[in-house]
């Protein structure tokens, strides 16, 4: 992998903390953007993401960028918002999809990179990805979109498509897991114990 600029589309959970860590590792220069909706977990999230990148002593990773993005008026009854129903760490995976995340993500990540001539955005989508813009199909089109509705070439990366979580762990050894936060009802800035992130969360601090 050449080093150049790369987004990570962060969140301060086990894969795009891992992805940002890995990146690094291999001389990448990584420049970390937190799209922020006004979901529930957002400030929690931002929190630790913060105290995350914090700890990573690195020259190359660059100060975390935060773009804004409203859309409780498009989805107000969605859980993300309104709190009822909030998927449990019983429920499976696809239980907490987000419409239209990839889709507003990628698009705010590709103006944020046009505008500093970052040729790269890079996810931390894993192989048991379940939603339909998570898709191998989904990110070549939208990437040909952006690389054209923009004038300026864009390549959407996703070195984990092929990895389960577990395998992450054998490319990426030291980074502070300890600080890694996602959680769908957070209680101030702790995590709630009981849904679907936690369990995920959890499940990897436990590797």
């Amino acid at each position: 992998m050449p080093k150049k600029s790369v987004c990570v589309l962060a969140s301060g959970g086990f894969d795009s903390s891992a992805l940002m860590a890995d990146l690094l590792s291999r001389g990448q220069i990584v420049h970390p953007l937190y799209i922020r909706c006004g979901f529930r977990w957002e400030k929690a999230e931002l929190y630790w993401l913060k105290r995350l990148l914090s700890e990573i002593k690195n020259p190359r990773l660059k100060t975390l960028s935060v773009v804004d993005y409203p859309m409780r008026s498009l989805l107000r009854r969605h859980w993300g918002f309104s709190g009822r129903a909030i998927p449990k760490d019983t429920d499976p995976d696809s239980s907490v999809y987000l419409p239209g995340r990839n889709i507003i993500l990628l698009g705010e990540a590709g103006l944020f990179c046009a505008q500093r001539k970052i040729p790269q955005i890079a996810l931390g989508i894993l192989k048991s990805n379940p939603f339909p813009d998570a898709t191998p199909q989904f990110l070549s089109s939208l990437q040909k979109a952006l690389s054209l509705g923009l004038n300026f070439k864009i390549e959407i990366m996703t070195p984990y498509v092929r990895l389960e979580k577990n395998k992450i762990l054998n490319r990426v050894k030291n980074f502070p897991r300890h600080l890694i936060f996602s959680c769908l009802n957070p209680y101030g800035i702790k995590p709630c114990n009981r849904c679907n992130k936690c369990a995920e969360r959890q499940k990897a601090l436990s590797v």
